[in-house]
């Protein structure tokens, strides 16, 4: 196995400075921690975590008043639900397990929900497959809800729909699932939460010249090397899946700390700026990874074109685009759809995510933003496209 090389791949100046800066945070626990080894609920973990999770929310001053936004991601129904169902062994026939999960996931979000309610948190349940994800209205829809819980300081509880998927739409594990949310609401940092200090070198249950490894860059190839299998026979993820969820959160520039759960005060510690587990350090701010895919994106589906006010406040007062501004739509585009923003002239002065499909912003033309309920019967926003999801031309 080759052995990592210090200074080169490592990192640990910025150790500090990830979870303390991070206003997003994705939270994943993993269905051992969450079950106790599948014994059931682990009721003190869940409170002591949704004490942390108040804690960030709140802003309270163990982590400098900082508030944060923070999504858990949470396993353990189809392992609670086997526990209910008084299985031993995870069954392999997909019904069984959703079975299971419909079961365990009635237990599952009513100890979260009682544990938070309990530190005066709000709190919601979202269930989510791979086609909710993969199909761009629904995507935004998600993305739209849980944008829209974090802003009323509600905190989302997560979970694949286990219950309905099948194993071509199964995520596979919850550590990608912890990803792909990471993803989808864009937030500064991932952390999963494990039975394991962090990632080593090799299983330190068998190698007793196991390595630890405290920072790492996110998408290493050697790191995948250094992964073993899974190592409980109640979940279904091991350190590979942890190693690519960082790898898959890093693309959209999320760093992701690798922790033990049941390290006393973990998160708020992290938080503080505290060095626990292991970092996987995404190479690229979020902002950066967006905005560098917007740019690079060569499947404009349509365009805008606007005024010189609209271009004015676009180059130079970083301001969204408002429908008030557009005196023209071509092409024909969705909700989501990355377009071009034109000046008079046709030369393209900004590009981003159309916040209307092409037949409403047809209607929104030269509209004040206060219209856009009374003509559309609903409102996605008062921006045809949002700054933050828009690069302007030359900057």
């Amino acid at each position: 196995m080759a052995r990592p090389v210090p200074g080169k791949k490592y990192y640990p100046s910025m150790s500090s400075n990830v979870l303390r800066d991070a206003h997003r945070i994705v939270v994943k626990v993993g269905s051992s921690l969450v079950t106790n080894e599948g014994r059931g609920l682990d009721e003190a973990a869940i409170e002591e975590w949704s004490r942390q999770l108040a804690a960030l929310v709140r802003g309270d001053e163990s982590h400098g008043g900082q508030r944060r936004e923070v999504i858990m991601v949470s396993s353990g129904a189809v392992a609670e639900g086997m526990k209910r169902l008084g299985w031993a062994a995870r069954p392999k026939e997909i019904h069984a397990l959703q079975a299971a999960a419909a079961v365990g996931q009635m237990g599952l979000i009513q100890m979260y929900e009682s544990k938070l309610r309990e530190q005066g948190m709000g709190s919601a349940q979202v269930l989510l497959t791979h086609a909710d994800l993969a199909d761009r209205e629904r995507y935004l829809n998600a993305r739209t809800t849980l944008l829209t819980l974090l802003q009323l300081g509600v905190v989302p509880v997560i979970n694949e729909n286990d219950t309905v998927v099948n194993d071509e739409i199964k995520f596979g594990d919850n550590d990608t699932l912890g990803a792909l949310v990471a993803n989808l609401v864009e937030a500064d940092a991932l952390v999963i939460l494990t039975d394991q200090r962090g990632l080593y070198s090799a299983d330190p249950r068998k190698n007793p010249d196991a390595r630890f490894i405290d920072v790492a860059q996110a998408g290493d190839p050697e790191l995948e090397e250094m992964a073993g299998g899974a190592g409980s026979s109640i979940g279904k993820g091991g350190m590979i899946t942890k190693i690519l969820a960082a790898k898959r959160a890093a693309g959209s520039g999320a760093s992701t700390v690798i922790a033990w759960g049941r390290e006393k005060d973990v998160l708020v510690r992290l938080a503080a700026g505290e060095s626990i587990g292991t970092l996987l350090v995404a190479q690229t701010h979020k902002n950066q990874a967006r905005k560098q895919w917007i740019a690079d994106h060569l499947q404009l589906r349509g365009s805008v074109s606007v005024d010189a006010g609209a271009v004015a406040k676009l180059r130079t007062e970083g301001k969204s685009l408002l429908p008030i501004g557009i005196v023209a739509v071509e092409g024909e585009f969705a909700r989501g759809d990355v377009i071009a923003v034109r000046d008079a002239q046709g030369v393209e002065v900004a590009r981003g995510l159309a916040n209307y499909a092409s037949a409403e912003a047809r209607l929104l033309c030269r509209r004040s933003s206060a219209e856009i309920e009374r003509l559309l019967g609903y409102s996605a926003g008062p921006e045809m496209v949002h700054r933050d999801n828009m690069v302007v031309a030359g900057y």
